[in-house]
């Protein structure tokens, strides 16, 4: 079954001065706040387009290695993953990078980083970011 999910932005004035909103429309979790400093330069309590990919990514990753540790007959008691996403301005997102440790009974380092490599190229957010350079970091 295919689903949707809906988000939306309202923008106040110009991009340097102006601010703005980031709604999350489907799961009504809330409404957060945006601008151009918080995205160029520090957060300050303001999130950022790449914040939000970010939260994507580290999210359907540990999704995604989950599925093929699962599969694999080795399901994980617990997987840590977390995602940063390079953004320079006059450029765009340059680079991200995947970092991810776990518990998995039964599997050897070698294991988990052939595991991970593969949940890396079969998540559907990894496969929608296939533009930006994708890097996997075994913790």
């Amino acid at each position: 079954m295919a689903t949707t999910r809906r988000a939306s932005a309202v923008w106040n004035g110009t991009l340097l001065e102006g601010k703005g909103d980031v709604s999350l429309e489907s799961s009504k979790v809330g409404t957060f706040s945006v601008s151009w400093p918080a995205r160029s330069e520090e957060p300050n309590g303001v999130t950022s387009p790449e914040e939000l990919i970010a939260a994507a990514h580290s999210t359907c990753f540990a999704m995604a290695l989950s599925n093929t540790l699962t599969k694999a007959g080795t399901p994980p008691t617990q997987l840590r993953t977390s995602a940063e996403v390079d953004f320079q301005p006059g450029v765009g997102i340059t680079e991200i990078r995947l970092h991810v440790s776990g518990d998995v009974p039964g599997l050897d380092h070698e294991g988990f980083a052939s595991a991970a490599q593969s949940a890396k190229e079969g998540c559907p957010v990894s496969q929608a970011l296939k533009a930006v350079p994708i890097k996997l970091v075994i913790e």
